[in-house]
């Protein structure tokens, strides 16, 4: 009989909690754990740098509203673990973090790669645990588990003592711990329905942690019924889908002028799952009137980042918002509030299409324009495409023209974090299989972690990548332009054919120099992710003084 150790009962713990897989680079320091999940229904990914793996956990987390799981080994391991940790921080992501430690006699001794994670981690997440007795493992898990969902979500670490992991373990194995969604009271009810009537210009504000799909439809609904327009948070526009009338695009970086109109001019904010921070509010200059009224709905009692006056907090998450939405009598919408509901719909609808090709702008032979590789996949992606971008000029292209219409289909980082988009789109293909996923990368971000490409091939995880090449650091260049012109340092990119080498990985790979070129080589690669069960990369030659959309 298999010895049964602390490892097995780690492993045991979060098969009580249905993790499907586990996203690990390998170290000796935690060898019982990955004993553990050997005769364990759970699926152990692994992965090709630390950063990858934190990526995907919170990428899943994103994706299912349950903790991501990552693990990785101590010091250098932990390090490269740091960016994912610092992303589900920000964009508020359940998440746990297993990291293997030293063993206890070797604590403070500076040995083989000692660091106190505490210290490292403790700024950054909701709780770090140090499993320092072995009967307790199963508890941690379970408490590691109920920290990262509870109120708003965040990233746990949970380290793992080397000696600890090879204890026998024979105690129970603990269950999940629920975890409430608040409530929205009768007296909410009646001053969010007075609220309601008396406005002429409401507006839904949405994103945030702790949604669902069945909140997103009851929350879509209840906004076309009563024409309310909602426009959503930075790297948050699924919530909406861009079919619903209902859509009046997004905030934050790149946004359109008429959607931070409609943020300052209107009258009543119901900010649901979201807080008005920085990015929303052009750094806290938007909707910043001490008399501006402002209901949030937000199962964070702190509303942690929230720079807007708070008319009145009500401590639901979206879900149980949904659930009282039949409650609320918003009253019959003025002629007024229905010109504002259309007008806000139609600005959003001109914003995110495409122009016609007789209004680009001049490209340089050998280029393609970015516009012609939107176009098509616009035309070519499925309605439920689920699309993954990290940080960079190439995501203003994402957020503006990547039509979402189901919930979740956005993934992407709040913190402008680079070389998520590979990793973001390995884990949602093994999370939603039967949906087309496209991964949208500069070139600069692509390289960050587009080894996990391997990792893709390995699986079985089939995803476009279309990364849009034009040899630099663009978002940071524009900036250099802004304050040093004619002074081009430390920003400029030599690169390789992305497509060979994705051809050298065993994956399908396009190269695009051309427009004519962009529609049949989306429609290759998206039939040899379809007939071949294969990763696709579209490598675009684009122009550096055209990496941002023609917004003018």
């Amino acid at each position: 009989m298999t010895r049964r150790h602390v490892g097995t009962a780690i492993a045991e713990s979060l098969a009580a909690h249905n993790v499907k897989r586990a996203y690990l680079v390998p170290g000796e320091s935690f060898l019982p754990v990955l004993d553990g999940l050997y005769d364990s229904p759970i699926e152990a990914i692994v992965t090709r740098q630390e950063g990858g793996a934190s990526y995907m956990a919170e990428a899943h987390g994103k994706a299912t509203g349950e903790p991501g799981v990552a693990m990785v080994t101590r010091g250098p391991g932990a390090s490269n673990a740091f960016v994912g940790i610092h992303t589900a921080w920000q964009d508020s992501t359940p998440m746990v973090l297993f990291v293997g430690l030293i063993p206890f006699p070797d604590r403070d001794r500076e040995s083989f790669q000692e660091f106190d994670p505490k210290a490292w981690f403790g700024t950054q997440t909701k709780q770090v645990f140090i499993l320092d007795d072995s009967s307790r493992a199963s508890h941690v898990v379970a408490e590691a588990f109920f920290q990262a969902k509870q109120g708003r979500p965040g990233p746990v670490v949970v380290g793992l003592p080397e000696d600890i992991l090879h204890m026998d373990f024979d105690g129970e194995i603990i269950q999940p711990i629920n975890v409430t969604d608040g409530a929205v009271s009768p007296s909410d009810i009646a001053e969010l329905s007075e609220a309601l009537r008396s406005a002429e210009r409401p507006l839904i504000f949405a994103g945030g942690p702790r949604w669902t799909p069945e909140s997103a439809r009851q929350i879509t609904e209840f906004a076309e019924t009563n024409q309310i327009p909602v426009v959503h948070d930075f790297r948050a526009s699924d919530r909406i889908p861009f079919s619903s009338p209902a859509n009046a695009g997004w905030l934050g970086y790149g946004r359109d002028e008429k959607a931070a109109a409609l943020l300052e001019n209107s009258d009543l904010v119901l900010a649901v799952g979201a807080v008005l921070g920085d990015v929303p509010t052009d750094g806290y200059t938007l909707r910043q009137g001490a008399n501006d009224r402002n209901f949030f709905i937000n199962i964070d009692s702190s509303l942690r980042g929230n720079s807007a006056a708070v008319t009145r907090h009500i401590l639901a998450s979206p879900v149980a918002f949904a659930e009282a939405l039949s409650e609320i009598n918003a009253g019959e919408a003025s002629a007024a509030q229905q010109q504002w509901f259309a007008d806000a719909h139609a600005a959003q609808v001109a914003f995110s299409t495409v122009q016609d090709e007789a209004d680009w702008r001049p490209a340089p032979e050998g280029t393609a324009h970015i516009e012609s590789l939107m176009r098509a996949i616009q035309e070519q992606a499925p309605e439920d495409s689920i699309y993954t971008f990290g940080a960079g000029n190439h995501c203003i292209w994402a957020q503006q023209f990547m039509h979402t219409n189901v919930y979740p289909s956005q993934f992407s980082v709040r913190n402008g974090s680079m070389g998520y988009s590979v990793p973001g789109a390995v884990s949602t293909k093994l999370e939603f299989p039967e949906r087309t996923v496209i991964a949208i990368a500069g070139d600069g971000e692509y390289l960050m972690n587009g080894q996990e490409l391997a990792t893709a091939l390995q699986y079985g995880a089939p995803y476009l990548t279309v990364v849009m090449s034009n040899g630099e650091f663009g978002t940071i260049r524009d900036h250099q332009k802004n304050h040093f012109p004619d002074r081009v340092s430390g920003t400029q990119l030599s690169n390789p054919d992305f497509a060979a080498v994705a051809r050298g990985f065993g994956a399908h790979g396009e190269l695009v120099t051309s427009d004519a070129e962009a529609g049949p080589a989306v429609e290759r690669a998206l039939q040899a992710m379809r007939e071949k069960q294969i990763p696709a990369v579209i490598n675009v030659i684009v122009d550096q003084a055209l990496s941002l959309p023609d917004n003018d």
